[in-house]
């Protein structure tokens, strides 16, 4: 498999055995990491950590996966970077892909990384954009593989507002990996139309299925349920009244995972607001009175919540990513 000087923008752009690969090679470094066995794959080189939106878990696993492949990594947040605002896109991209050997942004629309990637001329990784979030998902697809068992047939039920990067990217590699995707949610919080006929073409080939449907009775068997925050990196306070209203009924409760079944985990790309230790949450407990939004403290500590085995995993398949790329 050769990935070398492929871009990283959405899984769209990959086959079933390239996202395989790609697994594979995270839990090889993974074991290694584990082993203390080095792996300084990459030694020498440098990469461009650019950051239009505040991260915990991107920055860190990216900045720790160079390090572990002997990179040097420099971190761009908005007041260091003149990208969009005295330097346009392109030629941004330009400049960074003279001194750097790859790029990785995490910001806005996908077209501002696809624009990086088109002019750069080193490899670009997407650390999350409005629509996609690819290397979550792989970071998702090996946690499940470490739990489940192999992803084909698998079942995953996404519950909340599937309309963004993570309920899009979800779905597609679903899609691409031969899985069952469920967006079980108010139906004014599905996928976009155009990207669910995008990927019902792909589950027609992979043997993957896609439903969407408001009755929660339908995570009935699954193997994972998956959320996300309620209002996105970005958008306005004043959404949050209507999105308790409207995603209330789809917070992971004891009740849902017992109705999916023993076998069921719970996942989350995180951060998560399922108590009143976070300053957001406490300032929705005030002015809403609920002490939790998309899932509940008893499902987020409870054994069968495997959400800081994903938080870990990004560091190992980011890695593998840049490794596989260069």
């Amino acid at each position: 498999m050769n990935l070398k000087g492929k871009s990283f923008l959405k899984l769209l752009d990959f086959t079933p055995e390239e996202i395989n690969y790609l697994l594979d090679l995270s839990a090889k470094l993974k074991a290694e990491k584990k082993a203390g066995t080095p792996h300084r794959l990459c030694e020498g080189k440098s990469i461009a950590l650019v950051f239009e939106k505040n991260s915990t878990r991107t920055r860190c696993a990216f900045e720790v996966a160079a390090a572990d492949l002997g990179m040097h990594p420099t971190f761009l947040d908005p007041s260091a970077s003149q990208m969009g605002k005295k330097e346009s896109i392109a030629d941004t991209a330009r400049v960074l892909g003279r001194m750097y050997d790859a790029i990785e942004y995490r910001g806005f629309e996908q077209t501002i990384v696809e624009t990086l990637a088109a002019f750069a001329g080193v490899p670009v990784y997407n650390g999350l954009t409005n629509e996609f979030h690819p290397t979550q998902i792989l970071a998702d697809f090996l946690t499940i593989r470490e739990h489940c068992g192999d992803l084909k047939g698998k079942t995953l039920v996404y519950v909340g507002d599937a309309r963004y990067n993570m309920g899009n990217s979800l779905m597609v590699g679903c899609a691409k990996m031969g899985m069952n995707f469920i967006a079980c949610t108010n139906p004014k919080y599905f996928p976009d139309n155009a990207l669910i006929e995008e990927c019902e073409k792909i589950a027609a080939q992979t043997g993957a299925t896609l439903k969407f449907t408001s009755n929660t009775d339908d995570v009935k068997g699954a193997d994972v349920i998956y959320t996300d925050v309620w209002v996105s990196m970005g958008e306005p306070d004043g959404v949050w009244k209507e999105r308790i209203e409207d995603l209330t009924p789809y917070r992971v409760t004891s009740e849902l995972m017992e109705k999916a079944g023993a076998q069921c985990k719970f996942m989350h790309c995180l951060p998560a607001f399922h108590d009143l230790n976070t300053t957001v949450g406490k300032e929705i407990y005030e002015k809403f009175g609920i002490d939790c939004m998309e899932v509940t403290d008893e499902v987020f500590e409870s054994e069968r919540s495997i959400v800081f085995d994903e938080a870990e995993n990004r560091m190992h398949t980011i890695k593998a990513v840049i490794a596989a790329t260069l």
